[in-house]
Parts: structure tokens; C-alpha cells; sequence
């Protein structure tokens, strides 16, 4: 089983461009349900009974796992066998028809306007730690980025002039996304008086790409990106900022501000506009706030 579980992740890789974060939850996910089988005398793929599926979603939800979890395992299951099945490993298909756990609904978190404008307007360090740092957070919150997008940005992909970033999504998928504003001006003074000044004194390519340099030289890591946001989020009250709510923010306000939903899913890189549309009940929840505190008779009983 583990070797097929070896095959199933190649097919991932190489032919749907799933990315390498996505292969390793997968591969946890998938090493952890066979260990399970093996405990229940359960080794080949033949031998695989539903039950044997359901009872190991049982043992995940009884192990107190949340159903966004639950229900990105069953998913897994659900792929390895129909991979087991497609490649004429087996004819047994213990998962066909199995229903992925519902996971109730829930809503981005999102900062308001004046949070963003604070976040951003306080002091910054001065010298080029400080440019970086605006720089970052002017960039997530500007343009929309991903975490691992954010540091995975080189030099050549930015081009302020057109005003555009070239950036590398999940599966490795290309977008362009505009950049202007606070952003741009962040993001220019930090390449010219900023960057310059984290580069190492010896040369080295592949640190030289990156934009987001750390005080080393080296490029910024997901882990210091969310310890950067987190820690200017309490500098102004903001506790627990995580760079995606700087996502979800810009994604809200965008909308607030009446951006056309397809144009949103192409800056944000989404391949299914469903993704895209959970910003809109967001958006419809900030429109009952604003009538519920500005319509004259909206409180009265």
C-alpha cells in the first residue's frame, strides 16, 4: 500500500500540478489511513471494505479533528482508490459513493477599513528592515496574495512600471496581478533603498531572486512572514492577524467597493468561481450591518 500511495502522489505531482504543500498533506493523510488498515488486519487494496473507510472517518472525528479536515481526508481516500481502481491496481472500490462529511459554512475573517488603515499607517523601523516590512504588508493586503505567493515572488516578476506582479500560484498556475497605490510606492522604496542593503555581501543566485530578503539575505520564510504580521497586528490591537485575513480583506473590500466578481477571481487566483463567491456573502453581511446602523426605523419594534 505504500508504494501505491508513492504512485498515487507522482500522479498528483506530475500530471494535476498539485503543489509540493498539497503532496505532503496528502501523503500524512494517506500514510496515516493505511497504518490504520494495517491495525485492522487490512493490507492489500482488494481487501479494503467500506466499513473499513467509514469506521477510519469515525476514528478521525472521534479523535476531536475539525470537518474542514475530515473532510479534505475523505477526499484524499476518495482519489487514492479511484486512482487504485483507474490504473487497474484493483477492481474494489470501497469509496464510490461515499459522501464527504458536510462542513458547516463558515465566513473568511476580515478586518475593517479603518483596522487596515491603521495597521498601516503606524511607524515603521527605520532603515531597510522597515521598508521591507511596509512593503509586505502593503503588498498582501494591496494585491491579495497568498503567503507562499508573497515570499515566492523574484525581482523579475515585478514590474512597476506596467504595474503588475507576475505571481506562482497553487499548482505552480501563473496570474498577473495589478499593483498600484501605497503598494507600488512601498514596495519601489523598499527595491531601491531597502532590498539593496539585505543582500549578502557574496553573491548567491537563488537568494538574489527573491524579493522579500530576511536581515540574513536570504529569502523570507512562510514562518517569519506570519510572525511579521502577527506581531504589527498587535502593535495596533489586532491580535492574531494572519496574512490570509489580509487576503480576505482585500478580497471584501475590493467587493465593498464594487469590483465585478469575475475580475476578483482572476486577481486571486481561483480556478472555480464558487471559491470566489463565499466573498459575497461576506460582503451582503457588511451591507446588513451598515442598514442596521444607518436606517432610521431598522431597530425599531
Amino acid at each position: 500500500m505504500e508504494r501505491r500511495i508513492s504512485e498515487y502522489l507522482g500522479h498528483l505531482s506530475v500530471e494535476r500540478g498539485a503543489s509540493a504543500h498539497t503532496i505532503a498533506a496528502y501523503r500524512r493523510d494517506l500514510t496515516e489511513y493505511v497504518r490504520f488498515l494495517a491495525s485492522r488486519g487490512v493490507l492489500e487494496p482488494d481487501d479494503v471494505a467500506r466499513q473499513d473507510v467509514t469506521a477510519y472517518l469515525v476514528h478521525l472525528r472521534t479523535r476531536g479533528l475539525a470537518p474542514a479536515s475530515v473532510e479534505r481526508q475523505a477526499a484524499a481516500l476518495k482519489g487514492f482508490h479511484r486512482f487504485l481502481v483507474r490504473e487497474g491496481v484493483t477492481e474494489n472500490h470501497p469509496t464510490a459513493r461515499l459522501p464527504l462529511p458536510k462542513v458547516p459554512e463558515r465566513l473568511p475573517d476580515v478586518i475593517s477599513i479603518d483596522d487596515a488603515d491603521r495597521l498601516l499607517s503606524q511607524p515603521f523601523p527605520d532603515g531597510a528592515s522597515g521598508l521591507r516590512d511596509r512593503a509586505v504588508l502593503e503588498v498582501l493586503y494591496g494585491c491579495g496574495l497568498r503567503a507562499s505567493e508573497l515570499v515566492g515572488l523574484d525581482v523579475l516578476d515585478v514590474d512597476l512600471e506596467a504595474g503588475v506582479l507576475r505571481v506562482t500560484g497553487k499548482g505552480d498556475k501563473q496570474r498577473i496581478v495589478p499593483i498600484g497605490g501605497a503598494a507600488s510606492r512601498a514596495l519601489d522604496a523598499y527595491l531601491q533603498a531597502g532590498r539593496p542593503h539585505l543582500r549578502p555581501a557574496r553573491s548567491v543566485s537563488a537568494t538574489d531572486s527573491a524579493v522579500f530578503l530576511s536581515t540574513r539575505g536570504r529569502r523570507m520564510s512562510r514562518q517569519s512572514l506570519h510572525t511579521l504580521v502577527r506581531t504589527y497586528g498587535e502593535r495596533v490591537g489586532l491580535e492574531g492577524l494572519h496574512p490570509h485575513t489580509l487576503r480576505h480583506s482585500f478580497a471584501t473590500h475590493m467587493l465593498e467597493g464594487g469590483a465585478d466578481l469575475r475580475a476578483l477571481q482572476d486577481m486571486l487566483g481561483h480556478a472555480d468561481i464558487s471559491t470566489t463567491q463565499v466573498y459575497t456573502h461576506v460582503d451582503r453581511r457588511h451591507i446588513r450591518e451598515e442598514y442596521l446602523s444607518t436606517h432610521p426605523r431598522a431597530r425599531k419594534r
